[in-house]
């Protein structure tokens, strides 16, 4: 009897507080809630996250709170919150991300506010344009080698050709050789326990460990091998990357066959023939190509998060509402990169919309956010284009381009690769 008072007690006090959570007030954004204490719309929300932002959009205009997992999130999804977000005193970074940090990655509160700053500011020295050229070399090489490993023929989707090249050049570049597991066996683990890792990490960072018994196994099983590279990488350049984008550009530039074209002449204009055994790439090689970073970078525009966060210190004016402290203000780069007013045909890759923009000194298109802004601008937003002028070399002059059954079928001689990929 005690106990099951005990429940209904802490039952009603989730649902007052929930209640209270989603009441609001006349200035606020209209609020997406659930009866569900603490949960609220979060079942919803992260079964189709993107579909739910655009039915909220259509609802309630392009800004809007959601009530889920015991916070509430305001989502701000056109250009007018845009400059508040990066700018406003009133909005914390630190405070945003922290205990979703504790939650991933087990690092406590006080490590955090103590070590974040420091371990930004050194990432962002590390791979700045200044530094880049440490990279390239090293980079090249250990492409050479494990485009080697392909064999003679072969077949395969896009995404395991990416994984299986980018995932041990780019760790063996930035971390060193032996820190990070690369060898076939080893990797078959390490992408199990990051793909369970992964999928759910949504989930995870804002949930109790407990409710993702198996997502824990796989985020301990990471963090102990990631004790070691911490530990090896002091030596060396520690630094973080991602394939999905590298997945994304290839994805877009091999369906297009005007797009692959010209950029197979630019190649060759600057390093000779394709199909050479090795090319070797400088930094002034990669300013004779400036259609690669464009593809990149148009890539990245269609395919980036779909919101990023900050936590509101301070009750803040963003158009006609009032967003209050606590809140969790999201800005959406996903609806800002298709708002037609900057991106005149958002849904259509064109990678010559970059002609605008200044890329030598690092400006973008306006309201391109994917990089973030302000001072937490991402550290690694000018990694070089090596590991696509690698592949796309690699992919030779002797290779063919067929539309079959909605798919794009690429494939190549000496040796051969099938990438096929989805329209």
């Amino acid at each position: 009897m005690a106990l099951a008072l005990l429940l209904a007690a802490i039952l009603g006090l989730l649902i007052v507080k929930s209640v209270l959570l989603q009441l609001k007030h006349p200035s606020s954004p209209p609020c997406i809630g659930s009866w569900i204490p603490w949960f609220g719309a979060a079942f919803q929300f992260g079964k189709a996250p993107l579909e739910f932002i655009e039915e909220a959009r259509s609802k309630y205009g392009p800004i809007f709170t959601i009530f889920a997992l015991g916070k509430r999130f305001t989502f701000v999804t056109d250009e007018e919150g845009a400059e508040a977000f990066f700018t406003s005193e009133d909005l914390n970074f630190e405070q945003a991300v922290q205990q979703a940090v504790q939650n991933a990655a087990s690092v406590p509160a006080e490590a955090f506010y103590q070590n974040h700053g420091n371990l930004y500011t050194m990432m962002k020295g590390k791979m700045g344009p200044s530094n880049l050229h440490m990279f390239t070399d090293t980079l090249c090489k250990e492409l050479h080698e494990h485009m080697g490993q392909l064999g003679n023929e072969g077949t395969g989707d896009l995404n395991d050709l990416v994984r299986r090249m980018m995932y041990p050049a780019v760790v063996n570049t930035l971390f060193g050789k032996g820190v990070c597991p690369t060898s076939r066996s080893e990797m078959k683990e390490f992408e199990e326990h990051f793909q369970k890792y992964d999928e759910d990490f949504e989930y995870a960072s804002q949930m109790p460990e407990c409710f993702l018994r198996n997502w824990s196994k796989s985020k301990k099983w990471l963090l102990k091998l990631f004790e070691k590279v911490v530990s090896d990488a002091e030596k060396t350049n520690p630094s973080e990357t991602t394939s999905k984008i590298a997945f994304w550009t290839l994805a877009f530039i091999l369906s297009r066959p005007s797009i692959y074209k010209k950029i197979m002449e630019d190649l060759a204009s600057v390093f000779g023939k394709a199909g050479r055994d090795k090319i070797e790439v400088s930094e002034d090689d990669l300013k004779k190509l400036p259609f690669i970073k464009w593809c990149t970078l148009e890539a990245i525009r269609l395919r980036s998060p779909g919101a990023i966060t900050k936590k509101v210190v301070n009750p803040i004016r963003i158009q006609n509402f009032t967003v209050p402290a606590g809140d969790m203000l999201m800005l959406s780069p996903y609806w800002l990169h298709r708002n037609p007013k900057y991106f005149p045909d958002p849904e259509m890759f064109k990678p010559d919309r970059w002609k605008e923009a200044n890329l030598e000194k690092n400006a973008f298109l306006d309201s391109f956010v994917a990089f973030g802004g302000g001072k937490h601008q991402c550290p690694g937003s000018e990694f070089p284009n090596d590991y696509f002028i690698q592949v796309l070399q690699h992919l030779s002059d002797n290779g063919k381009l067929t539309v079959w059954k909605n798919k794009v079928v690429c494939y190549h001689g000496n040796p051969v690769v099938y990438c096929v990929i989805p329209i």
